[in-house]
């Protein structure tokens, strides 16, 4: 298991990191650096000798936080952004639906399980709604609830 950055390398985060329980002063759930950001690789260890984990000084945030491998790629590599991310809470903004079997309504309620950025003809999300999962473009959803919008 070798690590994918360097110390001192340039790393953007792909998704929020929230706080899960592990930094001091701030509460559970708590997001700690938005999607996005920058910072820089200051130590990589391991949790559990199967994740690698870097300490990144988020500069303009006043925070070094722990980072999973997956949550990060280097700054240098082109950013997509996304309107939803993983866990949103989302609604289809037309019928979705299997082969004529429509999965989901405007109004149900579906949970953003996969976040696919560099799909042709732009990013792409794995929804579940009622147990089935659906790739569906980030132009058939919107939030479940406006204020997640934010």
């Amino acid at each position: 298991m070798l690590p994918q950055f360097e110390y001192g390398e340039e790393v953007r985060v792909i998704r929020n990191v929230r706080n899960d329980g592990t930094y001091p002063g701030q509460p559970t759930g708590r997001v700690l650096v938005r999607r996005g950001t920058t910072g820089y690789v200051r130590d990589v260890g391991t949790f559990l000798q199967d994740q690698i984990i870097y300490s990144v000084e988020f500069v303009d945030a006043g925070r070094v936080v722990g980072c999973r491998e997956q949550e990060l790629q280097l700054a240098t590599d082109p950013w997509i952004p996304t309107r939803f991310e993983f866990l949103d809470k989302v609604t289809p903004t037309m019928s979705l639906g299997i082969q004529g079997e429509v999965i989901a309504e405007p109004g149900a309620e579906g949970e953003i399980e996969k976040v696919l950025r560099e799909h042709e003809g732009g990013p792409v999300y794995h929804v579940r709604f009622s147990g089935r999962v659906l790739q569906v473009p980030e132009g058939a959803l919107d939030f479940l609830n406006p204020e997640q919008s934010s």
